[in-house]
């Protein structure tokens, strides 16, 4: 049964110098109007602070120092009026508001008790003797000492236990329909082929697996946020809040790399403000960049020649197979920017990258992102890894690195024509069998570009943050992938 709803109306205040506002929903209430009204701040105690917060309905609401509640939502007996007219109305200790608009500003009548709820059988029985009321039994006006009926405490019980067991069930009902609407990782940790999908890792054990080794640095994060919350950060503590959210802020980012989702598509699954997913985005791109990066992939020659597969034989002395590849961006107006990122080999403006591979199949060198005019040549002497390599080891490249000038070690690569008619026996063998051994570096740069991020046109806006998760999407390939090749598990 619904009541009809109060209209309270306002007037202006001219004796008024304080400007704040009830923030309870649907309450328009002001300082500026109705000098009968007091505004309460928020106690300090936290616990009762939180039963605030939840009593006015406001999820994720920040309380500060300017923070009030009217006195209408209030009851009487929880306001304390001041002794003297110059004086402040006070709230009682405890008190917390109880009257809103969602329930017609009163207080909901309590609900009976079991007893009062259950139906107890009449009694039949001919042989009980009937109570005179006029005997003089003390028994007969004070019930304290008159025992339970059996009857009725087997009813009691039963309606306890059914209770019980119907609490259950509802509450089971209520878990599972809050997992199902939300769109969150437990919602797909039963599915090995959903979290192939959103995450690219092989199963929701293999992802935990991962979690696990990164989980100890998270309570270090530092978050991309902005300067004003960075200010207050002394007067809204959120360590706590962070903590909890950072499994959900992982796979968050995990969905933007694999799916290449637009960010005002991911606030809607997530439910939050498009710029906490931009935020959210830019802080696990640095954090995953930091941590991963941290770990050294570039392996000695013992440990490359520990793990040689047998295809490799007759080249045993390759270090690292090198290929670049080339990611589309957008177009930028200016044209001194045009024909510095215009890639004649992807007939687009792009980013280019240098990618490293150990002979059975690790990421063992990535570069940063430079752009797409650049040659495969400069790009891997800018990139450093000429100061990693030794003349004991060897390279193996594509045609289009003419780099035997700028590596002091030995250069595994297809042979040219030079303006022959044609390659030789031998050389047309040693041709095609660098082929078969370099291919295994596109097939590295493909499980790089499943992340469909990359499938897409790269905005500028997203330039400052690139090379992080360019970087993170190849050194994630080490860790959601197993072997190239099913018959090279057993080196490893």
């Amino acid at each position: 049964m619904t009541g009809k709803q109060k209209k309270v109306s306002f007037q202006q205040r001219t004796d008024s110098r304080s400007n704040h506002h009830c923030c309870v929903p649907f309450c328009t209430a002001s300082t500026r109007c109705n000098s009968y009204l007091s505004f309460h701040t928020f106690p300090k105690d936290s616990e009762l602070q939180k039963q605030w917060v939840v009593k006015i309905r406001r999820d994720h609401f920040i309380v500060t120092s300017t923070s009030r509640v009217c006195s209408r939502h209030f009851i009487a007996a929880d306001l304390l009026e001041p002794p003297t007219p110059a004086g402040r109305r006070r709230l009682r200790p405890g008190a917390f508001p109880v009257l809103f608009q969602w329930n017609n500003y009163t207080i909901p009548t309590p609900r009976p008790g079991v007893w009062e709820r259950t139906e107890r059988p009449p009694n039949t029985d001919p042989t009980e003797m009937q109570t005179d009321p006029d005997d003089d039994d003390p028994c007969h006006e004070h019930d304290y000492c008159v025992s339970t009926e059996p009857a009725a405490l087997d009813l009691s019980l039963n309606d306890n236990e059914e209770l019980r067991e119907e609490i259950s069930r509802l509450r089971k009902q209520i878990e599972d329909l809050t997992v199902s609407s939300k769109f969150c990782l437990e919602r797909f940790s039963a599915s090995d082929d959903d979290i192939r999908f959103f995450t690219r890792f092989a199963s929701h054990a293999h992802l935990m697996g991962f979690w696990k080794q990164i989980e100890p640095a998270t309570h270090n994060i530092i978050r991309v946020t902005r300067a004003r919350t960075v200010e207050k950060t002394d007067q809204v503590p959120h360590s706590a809040s962070a903590t909890v959210l950072q499994p959900i802020e992982f796979f968050l980012f995990m969905n933007y790399l694999s799916l290449g989702l637009m960010q005002k598509d991911l606030a809607h699954r997530f439910r939050i403000h498009r710029s906490t997913v931009s935020r959210i985005i830019n802080t696990w791109a640095n954090f995953l960049y930091t941590v991963l990066g941290a770990v050294s992939i570039w392996l000695d020659v013992d440990t490359v020649k520990t793990h040689l597969p047998d295809v490799f034989q007759d080249y045993a002395d390759t270090q690292v197979i090198l290929d670049c590849t080339e990611l589309r961006c957008q177009t930028p107006n200016s044209l001194l920017l045009q024909s510095e990122v215009f890639s004649t080999y992807k007939s687009h403006c792009t980013f280019k990258g240098l990618i490293g591979i150990a002979p059975h199949g690790a990421v063992t060198f990535v570069s940063s992102l430079y752009q797409g005019a650049i040659s495969d040549k400069e790009i891997l002497k800018q990139s450093g890894i000429v100061d990693l390599l030794a003349p004991s080891m060897a390279i193996m490249v594509d045609k289009g690195f003419f780099v035997e000038d700028c590596v002091p070690c030995k250069v595994h690569i297809p042979t040219f024509l030079s303006k022959r008619a044609q390659l030789s026996r031998s050389e047309i063998r040693t041709t095609q069998s660098i082929a078969r051994l370099r291919v295994h570096v596109e097939r590295v740069i493909r499980r790089v570009k499943e992340h469909k991020i990359f499938s897409t046109v790269i905005p500028l806006s997203i330039t400052g943050s690139i090379n992080q998760i360019f970087t993170v999407a190849c050194l994630l390939v080490n860790y959601q992938n197993g072997p190239l090749v099913k018959a090279w598990a057993n080196n490893g």
